[in-house]
């Protein structure tokens, strides 16, 4: 791993979000470089980006001459090559489950409120913004209901997702929980995952990723 690792990111990104927090939850040093998603129709789509990213997506880590996409493979390329503060647990059921919550905000949820999905819904279907805000709130919440359930009551709940230490899994929850707020949702109804949240964000490592503590973060 080179001494310095380069995070295309932009602030308000909660694939991008998820992994400043599992840089900062591994003490790893690294710089930003903000790729804006709504400039000149966003820099994402610019040639020089997708020379990085074909898929035109944040976020990407560069690691020396090594290019590594996808919000969890980044954050598992970390757990791989920096053994101290690791983000998933030992055990091989644990580290399933873990998995399995990750995948579940970040396969079935973030993409259908991703930014490219709401454009799409409103520059080539024509669907008003109160019914994307409906589409939204439905998967978010048909995502958070289920996460709920999964980790209330259960035996490797504690006071993070998976035991005494935050991972892989509040990576994932943390910015969803900020997505829902942002379009205005009722977050009581997520008691469990309301408790998960105050124990994050009372750490440092999950207030430096926030979205507003970010440079191209509007100020």
């Amino acid at each position: 791993m080179s001494e310095l690792l380069t995070l295309y990111s932009y602030w308000r990104s909660s694939a991008a979000y998820r992994v400043r927090i599992a840089l900062n939850l591994k003490q790893v040093k690294y710089a930003q470089k903000a790729v804006h998603l709504l400039n000149q129709g966003g820099e994402q789509r610019l040639p020089e980006f997708r020379e990085v990213n074909p898929q035109g997506l944040i976020p990407v880590l560069v690691d020396g001459e090594r290019v590594i996409r996808q919000s969890l493979a980044i954050i598992e390329y970390l757990d791989d090559t920096i053994p101290e503060h690791p983000l998933l647990p030992t055990a091989a059921r644990d580290r399933a489950r873990v998995r399995a919550l990750a995948l579940l905000i970040a396969c079935d949820v973030h993409p259908l409120n991703n930014l490219r999905v709401l454009q799409y819904l409103e520059n080539q279907l024509h669907i008003d913004s109160a019914r994307r805000e409906a589409w939204v709130r439905h998967w978010i919440h048909e995502g958070l209901h289920a996460f709920e359930q999964m980790v209330t009551d259960h035996p490797s709940t504690s006071t993070y997702c998976e035991g005494e230490v935050p991972g892989m899994a509040d990576c994932c929850l943390i910015p969803q929980m900020y997505n829902a707020r942002r379009f205005h949702m009722d977050i009581a109804q997520y008691p469990t995952l309301q408790r998960i949240e105050a124990a994050c964000l009372a750490l440092p490592e999950f207030q430096q990723a926030a979205p507003e503590q970010q440079e191209d973060a509007p100020r």
